[in-house]
């Protein structure tokens, strides 16, 4: 059957990565022998980002357990062996990039006992141990929302802690794996609120999928009734033939009416367009709402 594929529009614009900066960063990562959520998920801003020095690092391997319709990185059944030399090669690509917001994300793995928390809590502590004024932002999965895993991640003392909601309820059977949900997410973000005051919680939405203003009004709503302080609004960009298609491309400024209504209903801090994505700026978004 045919289906009709939407032509991006012209604000859709991604730079090719390029530059001394970026080369260095390239190498850095690779002598490391690491992962990000840069490269391993194609995010438009890649080459901004690493050329200004930034990175978000993926733990837990490359092979994610879920099957998520709008993802890019690869699947299977079972990740690869967790290298207990991850956290120490981590702290040094922090180290050599003179980081100052470390972003640290990671695959699900449901085939591990603690889906990865303790491995994701060893990095968080290895940053922290080389310079506890280093801000550390962990976007976790699920973690099946075993509270004694969230808990893990708390107790490594994270500045912030991100758990993507992704898109609307309505939505969530047809954009997510079916071991995700709108109600658990919900559920992770507000045990991240009730284990630590001082932590801020953080989540982010791409549009694009079909939703309406009111399923996304009604979702910044429940993040906030979950504790959320920090919010980020993306346009949903097709990784290859094989995700699902973008149903609508949301303009710049209606991305910027979105951000608009998400201050009013008290987000500290909203980062909103067409290529933001999680974990875009970051080090920005804990510090301005503007």
């Amino acid at each position: 059957m045919m289906t009709h594929v939407i032509k991006k529009p012209d604000w859709i614009r991604i730079r090719p990565p390029s530059g001394k900066k970026f080369l260095g960063i390239k190498k850095i990562i690779e002598d490391l022998k690491l992962n990000t959520v840069c490269s391993d998920a194609r995010c438009p801003n890649m080459g901004e980002c690493w050329s200004n020095g930034n990175a978000t690092f993926m733990i837990l391997g490359s092979i994610c357990t879920r099957n998520c319709g709008f993802c890019g990185v690869e699947k299977g059944t079972e990740g690869e062996s967790l290298s207990a030399l991850e956290p120490g090669r981590i702290a040094r690509a922090v180290e050599k990039m003179g980081l100052k917001y470390v972003v640290l994300t990671s695959v699900d793995r449901d085939d591990l006992p603690d889906s990865g928390s303790e491995h994701f809590a060893n990095c968080i502590n290895s940053i922290k141990s080389m310079d506890k004024e280093i801000i550390v932002e962990a976007l976790i999965p699920d973690f099946r929302g075993d509270e004694l895993c969230i808990r893990k991640i708390i107790a490594a003392h994270p500045d912030v802690v991100g758990h993507n909601i992704e898109t609307v309820k309505e939505l969530q059977a047809h954009v997510r794996d079916e071991r995700a949900g709108y109600d658990l997410s919900l559920e992770v973000l507000k045990k991240i609120r009730q284990m630590s005051s001082s932590i801020h919680a953080k989540s982010s939405l791409m549009l694009g999928f079909g939703e309406t203003e009111g399923m996304i009004l009604k979702t910044m709503d429940d993040l906030r009734s979950a504790g959320v302080s920090i919010l980020t609004l993306g346009q949903y960009l097709r990784p290859s033939v094989i995700q699902l298609e973008v149903k609508e491309y949301i303009s710049p400024e209606k991305f910027e009416y979105y951000k608009r209504i998400a201050c009013e209903k008290g987000f500290i801090s909203v980062m909103s367009g067409p290529l933001v994505r999680s974990s875009y700026m970051a080090e920005k978004s804990l510090f301005s709402k503007d």
